[in-house]
């Protein structure tokens, strides 16, 4: 009942979210020869996927900010982390990742698709979806660099700033014991931290034209399908 499974089970949420909005038509598309994917479908695809991959990462941040909490202020934690702040540190990253899904969603789908219409990826991202539009698509990768940008770098800032204070506090402990139970408690969450933002980081913080789609699939694979099964296994080991 405590903050930190809260969050958990939104992480949990999110973590199946994009995984099965990617995960079972790559399955169908290794097993069939036709692989192939309706205009709707692949929208839909498109736009879970971005709802739910940039609600886990202001879910990563909120969880960062619940362990500063916890570890700089306990006598306050159930205090400061009551239930309706634990419920605006979620709801507030679920509807601004809705808007933004249905905005970039929308600019890409109102575009005009000519030449072989082939997805170079084995779902559709937006950055692959970009290549097929017969129309200047700048205005569309200036909104998906900028918000990507926006994303990683303000939810990257909640979790530095929290974790250079926690450190601090577990500075100022004289007990061994009780630095390596602060340790302990962040341990899980830093591990999916630097993982998930450096696979993100790598593929979006670029322009178009320096990317390789071939080295963006190996990185899609890891944090759409690895990733989200790693988080379970690295807090049950916490655990």
């Amino acid at each position: 009942q405590t903050p930190m499974y809260f969050f958990l089970r939104h992480l949990a949420f999110t973590d199946l979210g994009y995984s099965t909005a990617v995960g079972p038509k790559m399955l169908a598309n290794i097993v069939t020869r036709q692989k192939t994917i309706p205009y709707n479908w692949c929208a839909a695809q498109l736009a879970f996927f971005i709802l739910f991959i940039i609600s886990e990462l202001f879910i990563l941040s909120a969880m960062a900010y619940d362990r500063y909490v916890a570890i700089c202020n306990p006598l306050l934690y159930t205090v400061i982390m009551s239930p309706r702040v634990c419920w605006a540190l979620v709801a507030v990253p679920y509807l601004y990742s809705a808007f933004l899904s249905l905005i970039i969603t929308i600019k890409i789908f109102i575009s005009s698709f000519c030449g072989h219409k082939i997805i170079n990826h084995f779902y559709c991202d937006n950055l692959p979806l970009l290549t097929l539009i017969c129309s200047s698509t700048r205005d569309i990768e200036l909104i998906i660099l900028i918000f990507s940008v926006f994303n990683l770098v303000s939810s990257l800032l909640v979790v530095l700033v929290s974790y250079i204070l926690i450190l601090l506090a577990i500075l100022k402990m004289h007990s061994a014991e009780g630095r390596h139970k602060a340790f302990s408690t962040c341990g899980s969450h830093l591990t999916v931290v630097v993982v998930f933002y450096a696979t993100l980081s790598f593929m979006y913080m670029q322009p178009k034209s320096s990317h390789s789609f071939d080295s963006d699939k190996m990185a899609s694979v890891f944090y759409t399908l690895i990733i989200p099964m790693l988080n379970p296994l690295i807090y049950s080991l916490r655990n």
